[in-house]
């Protein structure tokens, strides 16, 4: 997200169209959005999310949730890690932001853009 973006007025919960929009206005107010900033916590609310649209038949680009499917996030996280880890995406990442004494949200959404900017270049 730009710099500009994060300086703008968050949405309205009924203004959000989609997971990206709802993972922007995350990291505008993860401590509103997630308890305790815990990104075991992201993962289980990005669950709910993905669930509740089924009985609606919406389609949505979903990275989250497709074990071992070549475009979800935990594959390209597991391949840019060189290892893969059996303790789910979140679990990782709260792990890596530890051992280097960062915030876990914060090195999230920094994988987070990483991974879209990688799958944006490669749908060209």
């Amino acid at each position: 997200m730009p710099p500009d973006e994060r300086r703008r007025a968050p949405r309205h919960a009924s203004e959000i169209r989609n997971v990206y929009e709802l993972l922007d206005e995350v990291r505008l107010r993860p401590g509103m959005w997630v308890h305790g900033s815990s990104l075991l916590h992201l993962d289980s609310m990005l669950m709910g999310y993905r669930i509740a649209l089924n009985p609606y038949g919406a389609y949505e680009d979903w990275p989250f949730w497709n074990p071992g499917s070549q475009g979800s996030f935990a594959e390209w996280l597991w391949q840019r890690l060189g290892r893969h880890s059996s303790l789910g995406w979140a679990a990782e990442i709260e792990r890596q932001a530890q051992a280097a004494g960062q915030e876990a949200m914060e090195l999230f959404f920094s994988l987070f853009d990483e991974y879209r900017t990688e799958r944006e270049h490669a749908a060209r």
